[in-house]
């Protein structure tokens, strides 16, 4: 059964109003077409005026809606191929984060994402998207091979934040995401970002430094989850909807503060009514950009790359 979010249990109940209506018909022999197309039409305007209208914290819930496309789904529908490629070197193999060569219209590239699963079997292999030490080493090394061949860098970003356990401390975790953060900022080929679901703290920026930086419509991008904002603000994470207004977490927000290049449009109720779409916009968009990026020298890469960070949070009164 599908996972309806609070604010679309309106659009459900018409929904059922039209089933209602369509069943009718088919049991009396009535022709209540003109009814029924009006009550649909009546759904889809009223569809598109509230998920044009969202708050932060509604596209919280849809940036974390247990169907949304993971990074292996993109994969699968964006890709004419993919050879993933295991390991950090160090005898380790994180799966929350996942990479390896890869081909988008025929062009070859390193693609590297963070995965979430869909059952409580996949969550547990891939640890809810929340990478340990070693996917970030993993990460790295990707980097490096990519840069090594010339090769193009795509990541996709869906992570409630790097896994904050003790082995990840005590292994490096905060080392090793500063250590993305500076090698990322030297290499000399393209590198594209696209935050999908849920970009929360150095766990996204970890794959994140990359000379465009873009999000789906309504997915999020933040220092802090919302809960743990207002966690720390009010001692009292039920306020979390206040928090992620005040964070200003959304891909508009973000937008005109400059600390994203572009939204990418996602299907109407969310990337997870319809795969295929939301996979295309995002082809669609890597592919622009890759172009664009490819007539810059390394060195011009790198210099836009290292203002461009350097310009975020810096402001004139």
């Amino acid at each position: 059964m599908a996972t309806v979010l609070e604010f679309e249990k309106p659009i459900i109940e018409i929904q059922k109003k039209i089933d209602e209506l369509k069943k009718m018909s088919e049991a009396s022999g009535m022709n209540l077409d003109s009814q029924i197309e009006t009550f649909e039409k009546q759904a889809q305007d009223y569809k598109k005026e509230l998920y044009s209208k969202l708050k932060p914290s509604q596209k919280l819930q849809i940036a974390r809606h247990p169907e949304r496309p993971k990074f292996l789904d993109y994969v699968n529908l964006m890709c004419d191929e993919f050879i993933e490629l295991h390991g950090d070197r160090e005898g380790m193999d994180d799966r929350a984060i996942i990479g390896g060569l890869a081909k988008i219209n025929g062009k070859p590239l390193m693609i590297i994402g963070i995965q979430k699963g869909k059952t409580t079997k996949e969550n547990l292999e891939y640890n809810f998207g929340m990478p340990q030490p070693q996917g970030y080493r993993k990460a790295l090394r990707l980097f490096n091979h990519a840069n090594k061949f010339n090769l193009p860098i795509v990541t996709l970003i869906d992570t409630p934040g790097a896994y904050p356990g003790i082995k990840a401390e005590e292994t490096g975790q905060g080392a090793a995401i500063a250590m993305n953060l500076r090698e990322m900022s030297k290499l000399n080929v393209p590198i594209v970002a696209i935050i999908t679901g849920e970009g929360c703290s150095g766990g996204a920026l970890g794959l994140a430094v990359a000379d465009r930086v873009m999000m789906l419509e309504h997915a999020y991008y933040t220092v802090i989850s919302p809960e743990g904002c207002a966690s720390i603000l009010w001692r009292d994470a039920s306020r979390y909807a206040d928090a992620a207004e005040a964070l200003r977490i959304t891909s508009k927000d973000l937008l005109e503060l400059g600390i994203i290049d572009e939204e990418i449009p996602e299907p109407l109720g969310g990337a997870h009514a319809d795969y295929n779409e939301a996979s295309g916009n995002i082809k669609t968009s890597i592919v622009n950009a890759l172009e664009e990026l490819s007539k810059k020298s390394s060195e011009e890469l790198k210099n836009e790359r290292y203002q461009k960070f350097r310009a975020m949070g810096r402001f004139v009164e």
